[in-house]
């Protein structure tokens, strides 16, 4: 077996005739969609967080928890191993496969709610952040809060036995679990909320009833097994099956039920779990503590936990310096000179102001005895407060993101007690040292014994193999022999299993043996992982990451970019298409064959159906926007003719602008049917990346724009094209003169606020047209003209510039942005005497504008029952959210912001040549949106509200327009 996975090489299955098989069985159950077996589909799913790479023989996506023991049946008849795999966070390689990978995320994200909050029932697809979500209505949270919350699911937080930073083991999923719905191999299903579940398990499952209480009583009857047990699930710990189940219940459905926890997919399918919550606790107060080195830091630890610190996260002085390198460190890791300096992230929890306090007070004793390099300060401010979290929950992503080129980021997460953490901490440093392994990071959860540290390591080079093997032998020797836990949290995978024995003993690792062999007997789900008889697992298939391009190189697929990702159900995620980069570039080493069939899907999977609307880079630690791999690849591969046609559009715009809505004009007076069939003819015969899509909902044509002097101005009026383009609508979709352009300006008017429109504005536009295809000519040509406009109506940046289009205004941002870093990196020494500074230029949207500007000069007169709001991607960039929320609660008593709003995949016209994007990307929203009625439905951006109206049935208009309804 390879020590280096290089999966280009050959994509043949060990298990090829077995899935063939199972392929022909379950697509005629299934249809033929539930399951592929394409190249590109295996191989974007192959890649997970873990430095682990296995590539499945197939991909299927069941639609629910019934189909899957008929998958079972058939997986189990053809010989095929099956491996779940929902977030893809885990970084112990326990969702790796070269059999066939279930995919749970797609299909399995329905949250309830139960009892006001108190509990809520989770399918294994919704990630933790979702739930929290739901919950937070009803001041209620989840136990588990991993540092991957944003991105991790609930299949995982289950299979793992997830914790994180405050969960500490009295919040875990173990202990806060009330029932689980579960399917065995066999395919029998179990809820165990049943009054007699133990009752149904005894009559389907009689062995593995029996065989569990076997096994309790061998472990009771056996002192050194129960000691090692209790000694060991004293302290967090994912080694292995949860064997403290034994101990802590009676009945085998209950045994069972809590032996599922932590399981990592090697037992069964977890359909749901229902989860007692916990109270969200709004007093909060946080603190750094900064002491002279790690191992003092380390050694005050238990002292912390003596005075009820809800947290206490260790950061090393390497820490401390990543956070302060991202520019957005709280001032009080800013301040530190760090030389060996090391802190610790602590916090006190309260139901009550007056609780938090006596903590604070009881533990100022404690605070001022400890030998700090700087006064304890706890702070209450939410931005301080989040900006430290922010150093602590980014930190492993980041400093993976800064690895050097060609290497894998490797975090290890083991536990001690707390009471030797300092020492195991000092020794760690040694191996450090010992082995050769530089810059390498240890933080952690502290308050648990546990810690994490980072290596990077380079798979393919031989010598340094044999180090991490060398390493983790004696890594293995100190922690075992401190009594500790080599896996606290991220679960045993691959990367441990093949030390649980050394451990536990030979005794407690045959029960977990036997508990495999009893309710998995032909192990079908998921090999290889906890139970294995190689003892070389760990260094086999291990990923190696190639240089492939700048925008993307320190990408260490996290995947914390794809919850908000508009095709993530649909083709790739961004995860997804930088690893496809990645092995299109391997396999063009490899195979080239391989790589030409790769490249050609990609054209659909990774570039034609990329919204390019940035929220990845909104969740992405290391701060990649793929969108912007998308628009170079698309302006490398732009048909000439087609873009020669943009640049001639930019310096024509104006002509451009009207001739679409005069089309638009002309397209509404026509049957729709035979509009419709002209769009379709010019996309199947010019190809339908190039020919939007003619829609029924389509407003008729928009106003034209003109010039509005005013020397006396307050801003500079920047009405988007969108709104000239595309006409205004009414709350039944009927043409309405009074669109977001025609209301901004009345609102003004009835605000007293003086505006101008610079001359020549018909022929001027944002240029998000251009960027979002590559075409780089006519955005050049474009953003010239705008800048130079503005430049000279603004008076040289003396007066703001005020867009009615959220998309837009991000647009003219970029824009800026671009043309000013452009202009620095020609001119060191800044732009010339007499040059215009378009960094001067400032921008600001129209919802912001009117929150803060217009809105108190304004009366509501007219007050709606209740309105929906759909946030779009630039309000989210821009940040106005805020804003636009408060526009809507100026205006009704009753403004939701749907749980599951995200972007539409309008993305300008991309809704329109690719339809199936924004019905994907809004599915959930509008399934949420339509379980009630609204008196109003209400966005940001024309096209965004075009894309909401097609997918929720209901017409959507522009916040402005409502604004001024309400205020007549």
């Amino acid at each position: 077996m390879s020590a280096v996975a290089v999966s280009a090489t050959s994509l043949d299955s060990p298990h090829a005739h077995g899935l063939s098989g199972v392929a022909s069985e379950l697509q005629s159950l299934l249809g033929a969609d539930a399951i592929s077996v394409k190249e590109i589909d295996r191989l974007a799913i192959a890649h997970d967080a873990s430095h682990y790479l296995l590539v499945p023989g197939g991909v299927l996506r069941p639609r629910s928890a019934d189909d899957m023991g008929a998958i079972f049946a058939s997986a189990s008849r053809h010989r095929v191993p099956l491996t779940f795999r929902s977030g893809g966070t885990s970084l112990s390689g326990q969702a790796v496969s070269d059999g066939l990978m279930l995919d749970t995320r797609r299909n399995f994200r329905d949250i309830e709610v139960l009892d006001s909050g108190r509990r809520v029932r989770v399918q294994p697809g919704a990630t933790v952040m979702a739930v929290n979500n739901m919950l937070a209505p009803y001041g209620y949270r989840l136990g588990p809060d991993p540092a991957s919350l944003s991105a991790c699911t609930i299949g995982g937080v289950v299979a793992n036995n997830s914790s994180g930073m405050s969960s500490g083991t009295e919040f875990n999923t173990y202990n806060t679990l009330e029932s689980l719905v579960f399917v065995l191999p066999s395919g029998t299903v179990i809820d165990t909320a049943d009054a007699d579940a133990d009752a149904q398990l005894r009559a389907q499952e009689p062995d593995i009833h029996e065989g569990l209480l076997r096994l309790r009583r061998r472990i009771l009857a056996n002192p050194a097994s129960v000691a090692t047990i209790k000694q060991q699930f004293s302290m967090k710990n994912t080694m292995g099956y949860g064997l403290n189940s034994f101990l802590d219940f009676e009945t085998p459905v209950e045994i069972l039920e809590h032996l599922l926890v932590g399981s990592e997919g090697t037992l069964a399918f977890v359909a749901s779990a229902t989860y007692r919550t916990l109270p969200i606790l709004t007093n909060v107060s946080t603190g750094l503590l900064v002491f002279d080195d790690l191992i003092t830091a380390a050694k005050m630890v238990p002292t912390l936990v003596e005075n009820k610190l809800s947290t206490a996260e260790l950061l090393d002085a390497t820490s401390i310096r990543v956070a302060q390198r991202t520019g957005q460190a709280a001032a009080a890791l800013a301040a530190i000179d760090v030389k060996d300096h090391a802190s610790v992230l602590v916090e006190f929890q309260g139901n009550s102001a007056e609780e938090l306090r006596t903590l604070e007070d009881a533990a100022a004793p404690m605070f001022a005895s400890l030998p700090v390099v700087a006064p304890v300060e706890m702070t209450t401010d939410l931005s301080e407060r989040n900006k430290l979290w922010q150093a602590r929950r980014g930190l492993y992503t980041t400093v993976a993101g800064n690895r050097p080129s060609g290497t894998n980021a490797l975090l290890e997460d083991v536990v001690v007690p707390v009471d030797v953490l300092g020492e195991t901490c000092q020794e760690l440093g040694t191996l450090f040292d010992v082995h050769g392994y530089e810059d390498s990071v240890i933080f952690g959860h502290a308050k648990d014994g546990n810690v994490h540290f980072m290596l990077n390591e380079k798979f393919d080079d031989a010598d340094k193999l044999r180090r991490y093997e060398a390493f983790t032998e004696d890594m293995v020797d100190l922690i075992v022999g401190r009594q500790g836990s080599l896996k606290a949290e991220h679960g045993t995978g691959r990367i441990m299993a093949p030390y649980i024995e050394r451990q536990f003993g030979t005794e407690l690792y045959e029960v977990m043996v036997e508990v495999k062999r009893l309710i998995d007997p032909t192990a079908l789900l998921n090999p290889g992982v906890i139970i294995t008889d190689n003892p070389r697992t760990y260094i086999e298939n291990l990923k190696v990451a190639p240089a492939v391009e700048q925008e993307v190189d320190r990408c260490v697929e996290c995947g914390y970019c794809e919850p908000v990702c508009p095709s993530k159900d649909l083709t790739l995620t961004p995860r997804q298409r930088i690893v496809m980069r990645r092995e299109v570039q391997t396999a063009e080493e490899h195979n080239p064959d391989l790589a030409n069939r790769l490249r050609k899907d990609y054209e659909y999977y990774g570039m034609e159906t990329c919204a390019v609307d940035g929220m990845c880079f909104t969740r992405c630690p290391v701060l990649i926007d793929t969108g912007d791999l998308v628009r170079r690849l698309r302006s490398e591969n732009q048909n000439k003719l087609v873009a020669t046609g943009w640049t001639i559009a930019a310096k024509n715009w104006g002509a451009v602008d009207a001739g679409a809505g005069v089309a638009l004009d002309i397209a509404k007076k026509l049957p729709f049917p035979a509009v419709k069939a002209v769009t379709d003819f010019g996309r199947k015969v010019m190809g339908e990346d190039l020919v939007p899509q003619y829609k029924k909902s389509l407003s008729a044509g928009g106003k034209h724009r003109v010039a509005h002097p005013d020397v006396r101005a307050e801003i500079v009026f920047f009405p988007a094209c969108v709104n000239a383009m595309f006409g205004g609508v009414d709350g039944d979709g009927k043409a309405e003169p009074m669109n977001a352009t025609a209301a901004f300006e009345q609102l003004c008017e009835r605000a007293g606020v003086r505006y101008t429109v610079p001359e020549g504005i018909s022929s001027l536009c944002c240029g998000t047209p251009w960027k979002s295809k590559g075409y780089t000519d006519g955005y050049l040509l474009m953003s010239d003209k705008v800048l130079s406009t503005l430049w000279k109506a603004t008076r040289g940046g003396e007066l703001p510039v005020v867009c009615d289009a959220s998309s837009c205004t991000e647009g003219l941002e970029v824009m800026k942005s671009k043309v000013t870093a452009a202009a620095e990196s020609q001119l060191k020494n800044g732009v010339r005497a007499g040059e215009a500074d378009f960094a001067k230029i400032r921008f600001i949207d129209a919802v912001q504008f009117t929150a803060e500007r217009l809105l108190p000069g304004l009366t509501v007169t007219r007050p709606l029952d209740s309105v929906v709001l759909h946030p779009t991607c630039s309000v989210t960039h821009l940040g106005v959210q805020a804003q636009f929320v408060a526009l809507a609660q100026a205006i009704s008593p009753d403004a939701v912001v749907p749980a599951n709003w995200g972007c539409c995949g309008y993305a300008g016209d991309r809704g329109m040549l690719h339809p199936e994007l924004t019905a994907s990307a809004t599915k959930a929203e509008a399934r949420e949106v339509n379980e009630r009625s609204y008196s109003a439905y209400v966005s940001t951006n024309r096209t965004c509200e075009q894309g909401m109206t097609e997918a929720t049935g209901h017409t959507y208009q522009n916040i402005l327009q409502l604004v001024e309804k309400a205020t007549r």
